[in-house]
């Protein structure tokens, strides 16, 4: 099975509820019909998921039309590359794991935060080969670990190890994406893998690998949709579409799972057994940020500066849109 998955894994954004209430009720759709300019264009940065399943169905074009709004679509193969892309300007929407926008703050990215998923914990984990001598978290001690480097999973790691009363320089941290980590932990040059779906449930199903622990009772693992600063400010309108969208085909694979995982089986080129592994074990919902959910961005921020991998100390709220309550 070809588990490589070219680009992948999380993209895209708006002011949602919180904040989408209050622009819907300062500025009502049917005003901004009327008058939003024309000739717009929504970038949109993807990883292969639910934000294929949007692109797929052309539904947010067509929401978006009167608008005068066109739609263009990039993919990628992780949340750092998209971001880097915000960076430059090159795409205005994406969506990414707790950890990269972090990064990406950090680095000066005119990045903003527009609506976040439920928390996902069973979605990322830590796992071994089949035959391996570790049983538990504290036999990781001394051991090397597979992660990307800047996602989600780096988070995940550094409090897993914490709660089980480790430092984060107990274990040797190996750099690697994705594709080249399978590779490694199949060749044994690797003890552990921490890893997000869909790779954790491909190693699951092909490679017989041993989960030793998700991100249950650890972290979160939520995912996030974001925009920029300029375009937030301007696009208001665009905004609020896309995140509807994104609501709705969240919504869709929440109520049709069976069918979700068959055409995102073709999509990602997995078995079909694999996918729905990780489908059915995901949790949906997109929710509009909140200061709260803010500040458990600001917790992540402050957990990777302590460990001295982030360079300097930011503000999450730096990165909240316009208007939050």
């Amino acid at each position: 099975m070809n588990i490589s998955l070219t680009p992948h894994r999380r993209d895209f954004l708006t002011a949602a509820m919180a904040t989408t209430a209050a622009m819907t009720a300062a500025f009502p759709l049917s005003q901004a019909l009327a008058q939003a300019p024309a000739n717009r264009t929504l970038r949109i940065g993807y990883q292969k998921g639910l934000l294929t399943l949007l692109k797929d169905r052309g539904t947010l074009e067509k929401s978006l039309a009167p608008l005068g709004v066109n739609v263009t679509w990039t993919e990628f193969n992780a949340g750092p590359v998209q971001l880097e892309a915000l960076n430059v300007g090159s795409i205005d929407f994406g969506d990414v794991g707790e950890a990269p926008p972090v990064f990406a703050q950090a680095a000066g990215a005119p990045l903003v935060y527009a609506a976040v998923t439920v928390p996902r914990p069973t979605n990322e984990g830590l796992i071994v080969p089949k035959g391996s001598l570790v049983q538990k978290v504290t036999d990781l001690k001394g051991k090397k670990i597979a992660l990307n480097k800047g996602s989600n999973v780096q988070y995940f790691l550094a409090k897993l190890l914490d709660k089980h009363g480790l430092a984060y320089s107990d274990v040797t941290p190996v750099f690697l994406a994705p594709a080249d980590a399978r590779a490694a932990f199949v060749q044994g040059s690797i003890d552990a893998w921490v890893i997000w779906d869909p790779f954790l449930a491909a190693a699951q199903k092909s490679l017989d690998a041993r989960l030793i622990a998700d991100a249950t009772g650890v972290v979160n693992n939520r995912g996030y949709y974001f925009t920029s600063r300029s375009f937030s400010d301007k696009n208001a309108d665009v905004l609020r579409v896309a995140v509807e969208e994104v609501r709705g085909i969240d919504k869709w694979v929440a109520s049709h799972r069976a069918e979700a995982a068959r055409e995102l089986a073709a999509i990602l080129g997995l078995e079909r057994s694999v996918v729905e592994l990780y489908v059915n074990r995901s949790s949906y919902g997109i929710l509009p940020i909140t200061k709260a959910i803010l500040l458990e961005q600001q917790e992540i921020a402050d957990t990777f500066f302590a460990l001295k991998l982030l360079p300097k100390k930011i503000n999450i709220l730096d990165a909240a849109l316009a208007g939050l309550a």
